[in-house]
Formats: structure tokens, sequence, C-alpha cells
């Protein structure tokens, strides 16, 4: 019988309600549980796939080519289990799939409105995970009392009621804000966004209080008797050094147990926590510290590289390091000479993928830089074609290589796949929507035997997700292959290079896929772990 666990949130955005998900799927996994989370988006597009990194951050890929909500990486971070395309539903997928059935005459004729049409199919997509897992979490994007949410949570409302109480339960993730002048943590926004919540039929069993100190007795209690919640079940959900504490630190609170016996289920003593106490062990005693580099042009936002960011945290956890990310504006290197001072105590740079023009002369300045100065370099998506750029500008003599993504001038040593025939000449492009138009989720790669790739995988087969519309030309191969740049790993029908190498530099990689969307703490992908121990090595020679 599977269960369902709702997650929603109040107060304010940005409260975590996604890694709270995450930490207690992996709380009911350590019990022995199979779990499976998903997430409903209110935004009316789509997917996030056309959305501006500055405002949504990164955009999660799935192995099946979803374009989803950076929180599924938290899910996969945290559990392991891969994300699919139907475990993130927005408003805009909602409202298509039922105009679609409406222009088919599924309906017969019936007048479309949110109630019912709407709303059964948000439960639809509920009800499919039925028997794929003992516990289904579901977080409801945005925060209680915004417009686009209502038909989210009367669904979720119905939902409830038709399987009964003792399959569904409903989490509330609310803030309790310090006020200095008062001396004390105030808890009357959390009983406003209960009440809010109450308000649409959903009486939340279980309360996620964040702070950023203890929540003491009193305030517990009175959050318990105004919000009509056990207290016992009023959770504080404190800020932590890291978030792979927030399983340990939700299981200290109690939050697990309180969801075993809101759903009446017998306590288990026996769980084990102890891959999160060994990966908290390793962030808290590293042996020592490396900085990298990270050469990007969304450098304001963090959430925008954050399945790039956490990668490299595991590459750190795993050679027992501390990773310090160093930020730097890509555009900044176009426009001043002295790029070192800016790399200065750089023990590794990265190169991350991104989307048009701006920043990529800078970007191929870094790649300059790491190649000369033999420090270690990844480059992944565009970071794999900058690398090919400046090979081809300054190794080979093509002074004018460029991309057709960044100019329509030049010789184009990258471009889409239509641009090209195999003899390398020009074709015609065409012009094409956006939304859903890239090489998205896994593809395999054959890997050439005895490079350094193959010896990191430990393989000469991989599959690693994509999501990108412009490749390398492969007819530059054997003038980029004489100056060093070594294509050691391609497609299955050796048409397409999926990662580059230097043989004259102590690790130098490009990728045109992106590994960190499959990495994990307690499985951290194996070039970030090579990539992080080439910078430790490098940090000893400085």
């Amino acid at each position: 019988m599977t269960r369902y666990i709702f997650i929603t949130g109040g107060v304010v955005s940005s409260l975590g309600k996604g890694l709270g998900s995450a930490a207690l799927a992996a709380l009911l996994q350590a019990r022995g549980y199979k779990v499976r989370l998903c997430k409903l988006d209110p935004y009316l597009n789509v997917d996030p796939g056309t959305m501006s990194p500055f405002q949504h951050g990164e955009v999660f890929v799935t192995d099946d080519g979803a374009e989803t909500d950076l929180d599924l990486g938290h899910y996969e971070r945290f559990t392991g289990v891969p994300a699919r395309k139907n475990d993130n539903i927005t408003t805009g997928q909602v409202y298509t799939e039922v105009l679609s059935k409406e222009r088919r005459g599924d309906y017969l004729g019936a007048t479309i409105q949110v109630i019912p049409h709407i709303t059964n199919e948000i439960k639809d997509f509920i009800m499919e995970k039925e028997g794929t897992a003992d516990f289904v979490l579901c977080e409801i994007g945005g925060t209680v009392g915004d417009i686009e949410s209502l038909p989210f949570l009367e669904a979720i409302r119905q939902f409830g009621n038709e399987v009964g109480r003792e399959r569904a339960l409903f989490i509330h993730v609310t803030l309790l804000p310090y006020i200095p002048a008062a001396g004390e943590l105030k808890t009357k926004p959390t009983q406003h966004s209960v009440k809010e919540l109450m308000s649409y039929g959903i009486r939340p069993q279980i309360l996620l209080c964040r702070a950023d100190r203890p929540i003491d007795e009193d305030e517990r209690n009175k959050i318990a008797l105004f919000c009509n919640i056990d207290r016992e079940k009023v959770i504080p959900a404190l800020d932590v050094s890291s978030i792979y504490e927030v399983p340990l630190s939700y299981h200290a609170e109690g939050l697990d147990h309180q969801v075993m016996d809101s759903f009446g289920i017998k306590d288990i003593a026996n769980l084990d926590l102890s891959i999160w106490n060994e990966i908290m062990h390793s962030i808290r005693e590293p042996e020592s510290e490396v900085t990298i580099g990270i050469i990007g042009k969304y450098t304001n936002l963090a959430d925008s590289y954050k399945s790039l960011n956490e990668a490299l945290i595991h590459g750190g956890i795993a050679n027992h390091v501390k990773v310090k990310l160093k930020f730097i504006e890509a555009e900044s290197f176009e426009s001043e000479d002295g790029i070192g001072n800016q790399l200065e105590g750089v023990h590794g740079i990265l190169v991350p993928g991104g989307f048009g023009a701006r920043g990529t002369e800078g970007k191929i300045r870094a790649v300059q830089y790491a190649r000369e100065k033999k420090v270690p370099y990844f480059g992944i998506c565009l970071g794999m074609q900058m690398a090919i750029i400046e090979a081809a500008r300054n190794l080979c003599g093509i002074k004018n290589a460029t991309s057709s993504e960044l100019s329509d001038a030049g010789e184009h040593i990258v471009g889409l796949m239509t641009e090209w025939d195999q003899g390398g000449k020009k074709q015609a492009g065409t012009d094409a929507e956006l939304g859903g138009t890239m090489r998205l989720g896994a593809y395999p790669a054959s890997l050439t035997e005895g490079s350094k790739v193959n010896e990191i995988y430990g393989s000469n087969k991989i599959s690693e997700r994509h999501r990108h519309r412009y490749e390398v030309n492969i007819n530059y191969r054997k003038q980029l292959e004489e100056q060093g740049c070594i294509f050691s790993g391609l497609s299955p029908d050796g048409e397409l290079p999926e990662i580059v190498e230097r043989e004259d530099h102590p690790w130098f990689v490009g990728v045109q896929f992106h590994p960190e969307l499959k990495s994990k703490p307690f499985d951290p992908h194996p070039l970030f772990v090579s990539f992080i121990d080439a910078a430790t090595k490098q940090s000893r020679l400085v």
C-alpha cells in the first residue's frame, strides 16, 4: 500500500521544501522503505527549459530527457533514485494536456473547468505513482496564498480525502523569523500560514519550522496551541553547516518518528544512518583544502550551478578535502590583462555550460591560461566547446575559429549538426522553437582504450546526460589531435565528439555532457573525484 506525503510551504519562498522532502525520503530509506519523490510546479511555463537561470536557477535533466525543476536534483542526490519525466509537472503541462483532450472531444462536449478537469489531471499525475514505492513524497512549489497554487492545493485536498488519512499526510514548512529588537523568534507568521492553509481545507499534521536558532519549549507549545497540532509534531528545522547534515538534524528532532506515528506505523529502531555520518565526518574533518575557480556567466545566483557546486563538494568528500568555490564572471577576463591576478591561488579551473555569446571570449582566455600554466582544467558542455575553439585558434592557426551560436562570421568549429555534412561543408540551418529542441537526456559514448577518461571511468562504455544544441564538428578531429587535443570519447557511431583531453597536460578534460547531474555525496561522479584529486596535487605544487 503506497502512502502519500504532501509538503507545502508558507510565509516566504526558498524555505527548503525540496531539501526537506529529500532529507525525509533519505530517512525513510534508512528505515528500509522504498521512496519516490515528485514535484508540482505552479508556474505556467511548460517546463523550465527556456527560463532564465537568473530567475529559476539551474535546469535539472533526467535520463529520459525531461527538463525539470532543480529540486529533482536534490531528490536524486539524497536518495539515489533516478528522477523521471513524470516526476515533475507544471501548470503549463496540466493545461496543455486538458486542452488537448478538449480539442479531441475526450470530454464529450462538457464545459471545461478548474474543478473537476484541472484538479483531476493533477490527481491522475499523483495516482500514477501508486504501487511504485512504499512512500511517495509530493512537494508543492510556491507559497500557500499564491493564486497559481490554488488548483494544486485543491487537488491534494481532494486526493487526501479520497485515499483516507491512513494513507495521506500533510507537512507544512514555515518560517520563524528572529526579531533582534524583541530578542525572540516570532510565531505569528507560522500561525497565519497554517490558518491560510486550513482555509483551503488542508490541516497539516506536522509543521517543519525553519529558524536560525533553537526554538524554545514555550514557542513550540504556542505554535501547537494556536495551530491545533500536537506539540511533538512541531519540528524545529534549524540551519546547519552543510545540506548533507539535514537528514541527521531532522532525525535528531524526531521528524521521521512523527511521520511513522502519523501513519500509525510502529517505529523501527534499527535505521541505518551510517552513510550520512560518514559524509559529515569527511566534511567536518578534511585533510586539506583546494580552491576551484568557476568561470561562468550566471555567477550572481548560486542556484544557477546547483548540481555543479554539489558535484565538486562530492569530489571533495571522496578525497577528504574541503572544496572552496571561487565564482568569477567570465566577462571580466575580456577587458582586463590581469587574468592571473583573479586566478591566483586557484588549484583548478572549471568552465561550465551556458547559452549565448556573452562571456565566451573570457572563457576562452581562461582555457588558454589553464592550458599554458598546466592548471587542472574541466570544461563542461560549453566549456568543452571553448576548449576546442581555443586550441583551434592558438594551436591549429584557425584564427577566426568560432561557433555558429556565437557568430555568423568566422570558421565554425562548433555548430548545429544540421549545419554541415560529412565533408565539413556548411549546410542551410532551420529556425525552430527553443523549447524541447535540444539533445536531452542520457546518451551512450565509447571511450578510447588507454585514455585518461578510460582510466577514470574504469570502462570503455558510459552513459551521460546531455542538454545542448551545438556540437563540435568531427571533421576537425585530425587537425586538433595533431596539436595534442585528443578526442577520447565519441558517440557510438563515431560522429559526435563527447570527450576531449590533452595528452601534454596533467589534467585537462572537456565533456559535451553534464556529469554533475549524476553525482551524489555517497556515490560521487568519477570525473569530479579525479578533478579534485588533480587540484589537490596542484595545491601542493603552489
